[in-house]
């Protein structure tokens, strides 16, 4: 199994930055040893002191396909859920300035929430789909797939054209505005739609 993520698919997160708009899918990938176990606490690695966290619809390949046109990507996956891509910013910002590859600031082991997932025929509309982060209570991002610049049949085609998709595969699909640090004792809950599909309290 492995994890392919999107970036600055979200127009309100490019707005918010100040950022142009990409003219292609901005792809990066993680190990499948970056998923946390839900069912345990989040402790924040040691090498960060300022760990971010990022909401994203995680969609779930069904099939295996290579090369995927994109009238027949919604075949390709069944279930949804959200997830959190965690950025160890500080790290991030490191290797970026010095020139080097960023995967120890995106893709260390943890760095990947999957919640629970759904079924696609019961969350109506794909193209105007809800989600949203809540931290201690509070809901501090709320996005809709609406504001995406790719949607996920585009996405899973693209993809597709580059690693041959596997079943059991994840794919993040970007996370919209509000991304922003967890501190200890944080308690994150993400939604989609309604439903609550994972809670995880942050520890030092």
């Amino acid at each position: 199994m492995k994890i392919i993520c999107i970036g600055k698919n979200y127009t309100d997160l490019l707005a918010a930055e100040g950022a142009p708009t990409p003219t292609e899918m901005v792809l990066f990938t993680k190990p499948d040893t970056a998923v946390h176990n839900t069912e345990l606490p989040y402790y924040i690695p040691e090498f960060t002191s300022d760990l971010l966290y990022e909401a994203e619809v995680v969609l779930k390949i069904n099939q295996n396909g290579k090369a995927i046109a994109p009238r027949f990507a919604h075949k390709y996956y069944e279930e949804i859920t959200v997830g959190l891509d965690f950025t160890a910013r500080d790290v991030l910002a490191r290797l970026q300035q010095a020139g080097l590859s960023w995967e120890r600031g995106k893709a260390f082991d943890g760095s990947a929430v999957v919640g629970t997932f759904l079924p696609k025929q019961t969350l109506g509309d794909l193209c105007a789909l809800p989600f949203s982060l809540q931290k201690n209570g509070a809901t501090v991002q709320n996005g809709n797939t609406q504001r995406m610049l790719w949607g996920f049949d585009a996405i899973v085609s693209e993809v597709s054209h580059y690693f041959t998709l596997r079943k059991g595969d994840l794919i993040f699909t970007g996370t919209p505005a509000g991304a922003a640090p967890v501190s200890v004792g944080d308690v994150l809950e993400g939604f989609l739609g309604d439903t609550s599909v994972f809670k995880l309290k942050i520890k030092g």
